[in-house]
């Protein structure tokens, strides 16, 4: 089955030129059944390529296939090929599976949708850029599928293109993008420049070779990371490239949830774990990746606090869910970050279609002020909605739980106890702003509008049976990283063998240990309750606190509401500036002087062909009298 991982990624792409070629000469279901089709055979595919590595013993569990030579000119080569190990494993079953789930959801939520056709397809491709991404050899063909996806990003977010607001999102996403993928080229080239080659498997060991030997200094390491970083920076929206993310949520809510939960915003995430060698050797690069990892978790958790807009929640949510994976790896717990980047597909994706859900029966609406009482008409989007939030808070037995306290555990017992407050109180602030939206828009007293009211139900089979699969892996998905018990942390151990051991959970061997992480485990509990408690507090038994709070704090409510105006000052500080040198250059120095010139000359032409035209009228008598008159001066002349 490995030497055919190659079709994994080729599927949806086919899904992609029937849907993209084809799609309106055939009828709607057609185009579904074609888009979840090519995408479950991707999955599937992944499942057989899982089970087949698992057969090998886990220093063999690195397979790559060479289709063929892509680029060879002089010393550079790249090369189509695919690896398959145990990271790019979970990750193509992750981004099949959740992908899949949200395929199969699109087909009611965007059924009556104009555009059904082209949304699929674009969902295609962007499944099909994202495993190009993940099952890459070589960074050059992990580069192309990290554009693909930001390329769909931008179509998807700005699906809806007659709206400004979409077209704006669409465009801001590109173009913050940009910036962090000049970086990324960059550490690609000064990663050829330094090794000679482009093949990740042939950068490692020359890394690790180099390092050894004293040839490649670690200031070189820093510098090939660094530039890596703002790259992952870029595409998982970390500060402070962060702003496109929310504005995101401009696209179908099924864009959301593929964009948030497990494709294009965890491309960062991995390709810093897949580099986590090269990481490693550069220590300041560490604590950069920590360090803005740990702040934008903080950050972007505490904007979420005062939205209204359910799907602005979930986008600074997921903001904030990232900086969790990268304070984990910025502590070289790589697998407890990859651990929480699934755990985090399955609970965020939920969560997403769960606010399409409510969308979709409120008819559009999105503010949770005009929500509330929801959970009688629409159950299943309820329970499932709430068993997603106690998976982000952190309470056991849920996914999140076991995830987000690895990621503790390490910041305490590799980082500080700085790393370790600062994660916790994001844990504090994820709990209550996840059940503020729980409270706000399923229980309480209705706010919905009457004649939307009327009409109020749960939504189809193809919107809920998503959402129940998805509860299940948000209850179950964390059990295969159960810490304390030797040989329980299944994926830390299966994930071993590609990060070197690092990140990987030490057994206990004596009792201090263990009683300080039972101690630990238990403080992250009490706080995420704790959070989910004051919620509780402020909007159901006391409805009238948040109000006598905004009041009373305005300055600092207005503050975070307006998200610490980032976005005002990155319009009057960048945005503004270039805007008028531009207009400038365009006014002053295209209009003025390129096209002076031109015209100018153009102006020479005109007034000398005037002349000329007095001169050259086409009469004879005219030329005859010219001729005359030269005859006469000549003779003056001589005479």
């Amino acid at each position: 089955m490995l030497d055919y991982i190659w079709l994994i990624p080729l599927s949806p792409l086919i899904g992609f030129l029937i849907n993209g070629l084809l799609g309106r000469k055939i009828d709607k279901d057609s185009v579904g059944y074609i888009g979840c089709g090519v995408v479950g055979l991707s999955f599937v595919l992944a499942v057989l390529s899982l089970f087949s590595l698992l057969q090998l013993t886990p220093e063999q569990r690195v397979f790559e296939k060479i289709l063929y030579t892509w680029i060879e000119s002089g010393g550079f080569k790249a090369e189509i090929g695919f690896q398959l190990d145990p990271l790019s494993a979970i990750m193509i079953l992750v981004v099949s599976g959740i992908g899949l789930v949200i395929h199969i959801y699109s087909i009611g939520y965007m059924h009556d949708d104009e555009g059904y056709p082209r949304y699929f397809s674009y969902l295609n491709l962007f499944t099909f850029a994202m495993l190009l991404l993940v099952l890459a050899n070589n960074l050059l063909l992990m580069f192309i599928g990290w554009e693909g996806v930001g390329l769909c990003s931008y179509l998807l977010i700005g699906f809806w293109f007659e709206k400004r607001s979409a077209s704006d999102a669409g465009k801001k996403a590109f173009v913050v993008n940009r910036i962090g993928d000049f970086g990324f080229i960059l550490g690609i080239m000064l990663i050829f420049v330094t090794f000679g080659t482009i093949d990740l498997t042939d950068v490692f060991h020359s890394a690790t070779e180099g390092s050894q030997a004293g040839i490649i200094t670690t200031a070189t390491f820093t510098a090939i990371t660094l530039l890596l970083f703002l790259g992952a920076v870029g595409k998982s929206a970390q500060i402070p490239l962060y702003t496109w993310l929310p504005d995101a949520m401009e696209g179908p809510t099924p864009v959301s949830a593929l964009i948030h939960a497990a494709t294009m915003v965890t491309a960062g995430v991995y390709m810093v774990a897949r580099c986590s060698v090269l990481y490693m050797l550069a220590p300041i690069s560490m604590t950069v990746v920590a360090g803005v990892g740990v702040a934008t978790a903080i950050y972007a958790g505490s904007i979420g606090l005062a939205q209204n807009d359910i799907k602005r929640v979930l986008a600074y949510s997921t903001v904030s869910q990232l900086g969790y994976m990268f304070l984990a790896c910025g502590v070289g717990a790589f697998g407890a970050g990859i651990f929480h980047l699934m755990t985090h597909a399955f609970f965020k994706a939920c969560l997403f279609l769960g606010s399409g859900s409510i969308i979709h029966a409120l008819g559009g609406e999105q503010d949770m002020r005009r929500m509330g009482g929801l959970k009688g008409d629409m159950p299943t989007t309820y329970w499932t909605f709430l068993i997603a939030s106690l998976a982000i808070a952190g309470i056991p037995p849920f996914a999140g739980f076991f995830s987000k306290d690895e990621i503790l555990w390490k910041a305490l017992t590799k980082g500080n106890i700085l790393l370790w407050g600062i994660g916790a109180l994001g844990g504090f602030i994820t709990a209550f702003y996840m059940f503020r939206l729980i409270f706000m828009t399923f229980w309480g007293e209705s706010r919905v509008d009457k004649e939307v009211a009327r009409h109020l139900h749960e939504s189809p089979m193809n919107m809920t049976i998503p959402l129940i699969i998805l509860a299940i892996l948000s209850t179950i998905g964390g059990f295969v990283g159960i810490p304390l018990i030797k040989g329980w942390n299944k994926i830390d151990r299966f994930l071993s063998p590609v990060f070197g051991g690092h990140g990987v959970s030490e057994p206990v061997h004596h009792s201090v240990s263990l009683e300080l992480e039972l101690g630990m485990i238990l403080i992250s509990i009490i706080i995420a309750s704790a959070g989910i408690y004051l919620a509780y507090k402020m909007y159901v038994i006391s409805p009238n606190i948040p109000e006598r709070f905004t009041k009373r704090y305005q300055t600092l409510y207005r503050v975070i509401l307006n998200k610490y105006y980032i976005d005002d000052i990155y319009d009057a500080l960048i945005v503004m500036p270039i805007k008028n040198g531009a207009n400038l250059l365009w006014k002053g120095f295209d209009d003025l002087v390129i096209d002076g010139i031109v015209n100018g000359i153009a102006y020479l032409v005109e007034q000398w062909s005037k002349v000329m035209r007095i001169i050259q009228s086409g009469y004879v008598r005219d030329y005859a009298f010219s001729m005359v008159i030269g005859l006469v001066i000549m003779l003056l002349f001589f005479l």
